[in-house]
């Protein structure tokens, strides 16, 4: 990477427990944004890979956010219907598509970058629909996460909270429940190399499926937790994947580990944080083959060029940071 070579700049989107950034970026140099508060924390953020400095926030009970320049400030998308809104999706070609995923377990769509929306009726026309629910009594069942798939934009996979997964091939016009998963599903990942694969985190075991979510496979041999919260897939590798379980929701004894293997086999990676501290969120560097970023709960962010193998800390220090929270693209 040559000095100067700004074509090599990455911008992570971060989000926080309090708020939202931007840390920009190459080599060891970084520069860490203003912190935009929130009303409440930061659920999943997605970016643009259209629209330059676009990009999406879901931010549970303070609805939905959009930055155009990069996240140095981001604006309230008031049109959005719910006051909830746990998973966000932009859409791969199309710079004016977004879903968000909601609470009761429903999903909305823009196609002028949030400034109107309509529900997406089918969603909740699923059969299964009636037995979505959440454990206590003052939550409901929403979209935990949500994803477009990277070869084909009309397949779109939704994770209940608690309900398990739905599956769309229309752009989300109509939708399948998936059996024989966990219900209480956390996070989605899918590899462009594979695209029949996918891989899911429950509060059960993590899965994997070949064939599009029809059949499923536990795939926690190994794994010291079963409380599995993020996971990845490589885009150029749909069998190298990597997963943060923990004994229970409370995220006590985090462990963070790696499969070169579609998930049989499972190691452990020491080197991207220090005992204690989860790492909560990953994303791949999609333009830089086996470059991937990790942020930890203290607020710690590492980076590995790799595939996961060894990691090194990056220049900033944040606040801390939210399960799920992160997007990584261009700068």
């Amino acid at each position: 990477m040559m000095p100067g070579d700004k074509s090599q700049s990455r911008r992570i989107y971060v989000g926080l427990q309090e708020g939202v950034c931007a840390v920009s970026g190459q080599g060891d140099t970084w520069i860490t944004s203003d912190v935009t508060p929130l009303a409440h924390a930061s659920a999943r953020l997605s970016a643009s890979p259209v629209v330059r400095g676009r990009a999406y926030l879901a931010a549970y009970e303070a609805g939905v956010y959009r930055t155009d320049d990069g996240g140095q400030t981001w604006k309230h998308l008031d049109a959005y219907p719910s006051p909830y809104a746990h998973s966000v999706a932009a859409h791969h070609t199309d710079g004016g598509t977004v879903y968000v995923g909601s609470e009761p377990a429903s999903l909305y769509s823009s196609s002028d970058g949030g400034e109107s929306w309509q529900e997406c009726k089918g969603f909740t026309a699923v059969p299964e629909s009636e037995q979505w629910g959440f454990h206590g009594p003052t939550r409901d069942s929403h979209v935990r996460d949500l994803r477009v798939a990277p070869h084909d934009a009309g397949y779109l996979y939704a994770a209940i909270e608690e309900g398990g997964m739905v599956r769309s091939r229309d752009g989300g016009a109509t939708w399948k429940q998936l059996p024989g998963i966990h219900d209480d599903v956390h996070c989605i990942t899918l590899s462009g190399a594979r695209p029949k694969s996918l891989y899911v985190a429950t509060s059960r075991a993590p899965y994997r499926t070949d064939d599009e979510g029809d059949n499923w496979e536990v795939i926690n041999d190994g794994l010291d937790g079963r409380y599995a919260l993020h996971i990845t897939a490589a885009p150029d590798n749909a069998d190298l994947v990597l997963l943060t379980v923990s004994a229970n929701a409370r995220r006590e004894n985090p462990q963070f580990y790696r499969s070169k293997d579609g998930g049989r086999n499972w190691n452990p990676i020491k080197s991207a944080a220090k005992d204690g501290d989860m790492v909560v969120a990953f994303e791949w560097d999609l333009q830089s083959p086996g470059t991937l970023y990790a942020g930890t709960e203290s607020g710690t962010i590492v980076r590995s060029q790799d595939h996961g193998e060894t990691w090194h800390k990056l220049p900033v220090s944040l606040p801390k940071l939210a399960v799920g929270a992160f997007a990584v693209t261009s700068a």
